[in-house]
């Protein structure tokens, strides 16, 4: 990603940004090094609410892998994040936040995160280069783009306020979290300039499960179990992994599960199912060894006081009753069947999926403007000249492990440079 100063240019661009998350703060800081006068609107009170919260507050900023790699794990229009990808790539990234003083690491799965944990870093590092390129911030909330002659040429704001600019660029994020401020209003001003906004659904989201099991279970964590995800229909698997996960009272959340819902498409009750491995490591025949080492522990104890060495507590009641044996059996009548039923359960519990929680639930948003319409030299918009886009309000969604703030950054850092210098 190539920088120019401001004194490199012949004439000084008026860009504004809408959004002040990840992609709208990159995009403002790259503007504005590129010469432009750049004004950011964000109607929080605060920079980068959802970036606060992203990594369970510890921000996943990338993945250090190659470009295939890192197309590889992004499922929704791959090709058209080329460009943007190649003019920030997630070694420049990496580059760009150390330069900013924020140290970063790379844990398990090539997955970057700062030294200190703490993803408060990432946007304070944001919103201090922000004001050192001389970024105007305003948290105001803009009521609409401003179109003349088919240019976007400024904002309307509440008051009957204008903002005239020479570009206009859009990074208000998804439909996902509202609460952070992504309660798609981007989505609007997009159609309003008639844009096509592909149907939005929530991808990395927990999933919602048939029947009582999950609900008697509701808190439970479960760490290093294995996860495959299966069509119904076909028997085919469609995600395997291993990690972990948790129960809840509507079914199952968890890393496992949200990086899994990414790859269930035209979800449809029962089309699903879950099969959990509680224990990865051992094959059935050292599992059932196991199980008898146990039951000669416990030979004269009820089968539901001699489960604890095997299972967490709140799991060994449900668990005897997918087994379909008597939870006061004593443990010196449990017949070889019974050991054998113990044995695949413990290697596959099954849970029917029924369903998505609501997309407010969802990590990304899946669907949004048409990529059609949006040239991905530039990011900027095919229909309206001056408009450009960037981050989670196009159609572009990945799996867990930093890819989305990836594409954040990439196509926020090319919308920023192609606004300043006028690319279309």
């Amino acid at each position: 990603m190539k920088f120019m100063t401001k004194n490199e240019t012949d004439g000084m661009r008026h860009v504004i940004v809408i959004g002040g998350g990840a992609a709208g703060m990159m995009a403002a800081i790259t503007a504005a090094e590129c010469g432009a006068r750049v004004t950011l609107y964000e109607r929080n009170d605060r920079m980068g609410k959802k970036l606060r919260i992203t990594g369970k507050g510890r921000c996943n900023v990338t993945n250090d892998c190659d470009l295939n790699t890192f197309l590889s794990n992004v499922p929704t229009n791959p090709r058209f994040l080329y460009a943007p990808l190649s003019h920030l790539s997630t070694a420049d990234t990496m580059a760009f936040f150390e330069g900013l003083g924020v140290p970063l690491k790379t844990e398990r799965g090539q997955r970057v995160f700062p030294v200190s944990d703490r993803a408060g870093d990432i946007v304070f590092a944001m919103e201090k280069k922000c004001r050192e390129s001389d970024v105007e911030i305003l948290h105001r909330r803009v009521q609409r783009i401003l179109f003349e002659d088919g240019c976007a040429v400024g904002v309307a704001l509440s008051g009957n306020a204008e903002d005239r600019a020479d570009a206009v660029i859009l990074c208000t994020g998804g439909k996902s979290y509202p609460l952070t401020g992504s309660d798609g209003d981007g989505y609007r001003f997009a159609e309003a300039l008639g844009h096509r906004v592909e149907p939005l659904f929530g991808s990395l989201v927990p999933l919602v499960a048939d029947g009582k099991l999950c609900a008697s279970m509701q808190g439970l964590s479960l760490k290093n179990v294995a996860l495959c995800i299966t069509d119904t229909q076909s028997g085919k698997a469609v995600y395997e992994d291993f990690g972990e996960m948790m129960f809840t009272h509507f079914g199952l959340t968890g890393p496992l599960i949200l990086s899994a819902s990414a790859h269930l498409k035209n979800m449809a009750p029962g089309k699903y199912t879950a099969h959990i491995d509680l224990k990865p490591a051992l094959d059935e025949k050292t599992l059932d060894a196991r199980l008898l080492s146990d039951f000669s522990k416990y030979k004269n104890k009820d089968l539901i006081n001699s489960l604890d060495d095997l299972l967490p507590q709140k799991m060994i009641e449900p668990f005897i009753a997918l087994c379909g044996i008597d939870p006061r059996k004593k443990v010196n009548s449990i017949t070889r069947e019974e050991r054998e039923k113990m044995v695949r359960t413990l290697k596959d519990i099954s849970v029917s999926i029924k369903g998505f929680r609501p997309i407010e639930e969802a990590i990304v948003t899946r669907g949004g403007v048409s990529v059609k319409e949006i040239s991905p030299k530039t990011m900027g918009s095919k229909l309206v000249q001056g408009l450009y886009f960037a981050g989670e309000i196009i159609d572009v969604d990945a799996y867990t492990g930093g890819f989305n703030l990836q594409i954040a950054f990439s196509t926020g850092a090319l919308a920023g440079s192609s606004a300043a210098y006028g690319d279309q």
